[in-house]
């Protein structure tokens, strides 16, 4: 059974930057695509990134546009996901998730798209 752990969230100032890690474990011989959703207290879970199995293709939500960008090493089981210019808006718990896939064209936004989760981690932006 997959197992995604994050870690690296905490808390910032507006304009900062922080980069998160996503280890994965289990069956990590497959193919995953993997993405980054976020849920703030009281609203629905968000998609932030998405990157295919290779990192050929990669996908952001709107509001994270050319400040995020996620990235994988597939040596390392790991993928990341760099903040830059944090703003208060961008508090939230963040979570990692994956789903097997050997595609190199398709990174989906939607949850139900993945499988698997991590658990958490919570990223704090202060004004």
């Amino acid at each position: 059974q997959e197992q995604l752990t994050e870690s690296g969230g905490g808390l910032v100032r507006t304009g900062g930057s922080l980069r998160l890690s996503c280890v994965a474990s289990g069956r990590t011989s497959s193919p995953y695509r993997m993405g980054w959703f976020r849920q703030a207290p009281g609203k629905e879970r968000e998609f932030v990134a998405a990157i295919t199995w290779n990192g050929v293709r990669e996908a952001y939500g709107d509001s994270v546009k050319g400040r995020f960008t996620i990235s994988r090493d597939n040596a390392k089981y790991t993928v990341y996901l760099q903040m830059n210019s944090l703003k208060p808006e961008d508090t939230a718990v963040y979570y990692c998730a994956g789903a097997p896939d050997y595609r190199s064209d398709y990174a989906p936004r939607l949850v139900y798209e993945y499988s698997f989760w991590g658990q958490g981690t919570q990223v704090t932006v202060s004004s």
